[in-house]
């Protein structure tokens, strides 16, 4: 009897742990929009943003047609942090995207990210748990995620509400820098379901 218990126990389990702050960050290695492979070791001792994107979600919208999201990214690259924008949806899904047309977003945007991912499959958001667009995550120069969730505190896609909000991501990155724990380190994420294949 115990033996079944046990065996059914596996069964249910999830095919991937959630990911904890403190904890190591998912490796992953993925194709960028360019066509380059990209593993997260590749930025060892370098502080890395992850952010989930969809470019149909109204809530990322918000983020971009404000200048916010480009805004931080530039902060980002501008005191060495390394920003990957992650793309999960499935082909046949809102927000799918090839290179060239991840490529034609970047340039619409006027975006700085060191790297547009291709996560088709969903291994990399599923991996990290990622459940909306935006998903924010911030992992430290030795590989621990130290933030994960919501890139601010206003969980809406008004445009105005960027204004005068709480900004999550940077203030996690702040703390990073001066090598203390982000408060908070979690949040939870609003915006589109990341449209993952079945």
């Amino acid at each position: 009897m115990r033996t079944m218990l046990l065996c059914a126990a596996l069964i249910a389990a999830p095919a991937f742990a959630a990911p904890r702050v403190g904890a190591p960050a998912p490796a992953f290695t993925a194709t960028s929009a360019s066509g380059e492979t990209v593993s997260l070791s590749d930025y060892r001792g370098k502080t890395v943003v992850l952010e989930w994107t969809n470019k149909g979600c109204p809530y990322v919208q918000k983020h971009y047609k404000s200048g916010n999201m480009q805004a931080l990214q530039k902060d980002a690259a501008a005191n060495g942090t390394v920003w990957l924008t992650v793309n999960s949806s499935s082909a046949g899904k809102q927000g799918y995207v090839d290179g060239a047309a991840a490529k034609a977003e970047m340039a619409e945007n006027d975006t700085t990210q060191a790297a547009y991912l291709l996560d088709h499959d969903g291994k990399i958001g599923r991996a990290y748990g990622a459940s909306a667009t935006p998903h924010m995550y911030v992992i430290d120069g030795k590989g621990v995620l130290r933030y994960m969730g919501a890139i601010d505190d206003k969980p809406t896609a008004k445009l105005e509400d960027v204004k005068g909000a709480t900004n999550y991501v940077s203030g996690a990155l702040n703390a990073v820098a001066a090598g203390k724990a982000p408060s908070p380190a979690a949040t939870r994420a609003y915006g589109c379901s990341v449209k993952y294949g079945g």
